[in-house]
């Protein structure tokens, strides 16, 4: 079902709630495991207490976020499952954390021991195996011993760096997560180690939990992958002004755009500061009527030029930055390959100024 935006809305992010739910359901189905959606950095943009509420009809095991706020707020909303909070925590926010009811995910000896001493309580053991960002190095878990027969994590993790990459990094850090577990002094109730892309080329989980992000907001299906999720972002504004250029006539900032000949030029209301990259200048399109519509000139902080010449267009028509366009689409990996960015980096660029519609 499509719902017409508010018609005084100059640009918003519209986001389609009923494809997240699709899309945690083909990734549940695949995992064969409980889930533990990742709805960090307010769910990658899109808006983590929306997202959650989507995903409640997928009965996850738990919510991960990044940070003690993106927890207080889930608390806050009512959110009564379990949090886990994926940063490691500094023993000052411990006493909080306990407050709020959240899980602490921790690896480095002082900060085990802080957890203990100040009373302990429900936690999950990172476990680094190559990608030497957070976690107990797995073949130095058994120097933990102590601390971990002394308050016993209900679970423990890793992460795969380069899960969509076919060059066996995946079996090498699966086999270190396994020789790690082994040499715990007891195995947690719940391990987990798959992202988005792990899922993606493989199933059924062979851990006890599932940890998808990113797939759940539209990313993914490249190669090797046995699923491709729905697009759920929409990036969209209004066409505010249309003019007639001659030929020579420049357009935007540095005048790097300049009209081969009579054309026609759209200005759209929304810019870098709504999420539309700046290094998609002279390089990105936008739908507008269904059609493909060059960017012409450099991406401005408010506003930005599409040249409609081939593409019949009046003011107050909209144009789609990501995101589908009747049957014309722009992918968030065709869009963030264009802008030279990641993904995630561009999902999370919609966390500026333009609001969020859910349908």
């Amino acid at each position: 079902m499509q719902l017409e935006p508010l018609e005084t809305a100059r640009a918003w992010v519209e986001v389609d709630l009923g494809a997240l739910e699709r899309n945690a359901r083909v990734i549940a189905r695949r995992a064969g495991v409980p889930l533990l959606p990742m709805v960090k950095a307010d769910a990658y943009g899109l808006g983590a207490l929306a997202v959650v509420r989507a995903l409640e009809a997928v009965d996850p095991w738990a919510y991960g976020v990044g940070t003690v706020d993106e927890g207080r707020v889930l608390r806050t909303a009512g959110v009564r499952r379990a949090i886990l909070l994926f940063t490691p925590a500094l023993p000052v926010e411990f006493s909080e954390i306990r407050a709020l009811g959240l899980v602490p995910t921790l690896g480095e000896r002082t900060s085990i021991a802080g957890w203990i001493q100040g009373g302990g309580g429900r936690w999950h053991l990172a476990i680094d195996t190559g990608m030497s960002r957070a976690g107990a190095r797995w073949d130095r878990v058994s120097e933990l011993a102590d601390l971990l027969r002394a308050c016993p994590p209900e679970g423990a993790f890793t992460h795969f760096h380069a899960a969509v990459a076919s060059d066996g990094s995946v079996d090498e850090q699966e086999q270190r997560f396994r020789e790690a577990l082994d040499a715990l002094p007891a195995r947690p109730r719940q391990i987990h180690a798959e992202n988005s892309p792990a899922m993606e080329r493989r199933a059924p989980s062979p851990w006890t939990l599932a940890r998808p992000g990113v797939f759940l907001y539209g990313v993914g299906g490249g190669a090797g992958a046995a699923v491709r999720p729905e697009a759920v972002a929409h990036l969209r504004a209004r066409i505010v002004e249309i003019r007639e250029l001659k030929s020579g006539d420049t357009v935007s900032y540095g005048a790097t755009w300049r009209a081969a000949g009579p054309r026609r030029v759209a200005t759209v209301s929304a810019g870098y500061a709504d999420g539309i990259r700046r290094s998609l200048s002279n390089r990105g399109v936008a739908l507008v009527r269904g059609q493909r519509a060059p960017i012409a000139g450099i991406v401005t902080m408010d506003m930005t030029m599409l040249d409609v010449s081939e593409v019949p267009c009046e003011i107050g028509d909209v144009a789609t930055f990501l995101g589908r366009d009747g049957v014309e689409s722009l992918s968030i990996d065709e869009v963030a390959r264009t802008a030279e960015v990641s993904p995630y980096e561009f999902l999370v660029g919609l966390r500026l100024r333009a609001p969020r519609v859910y349908v």
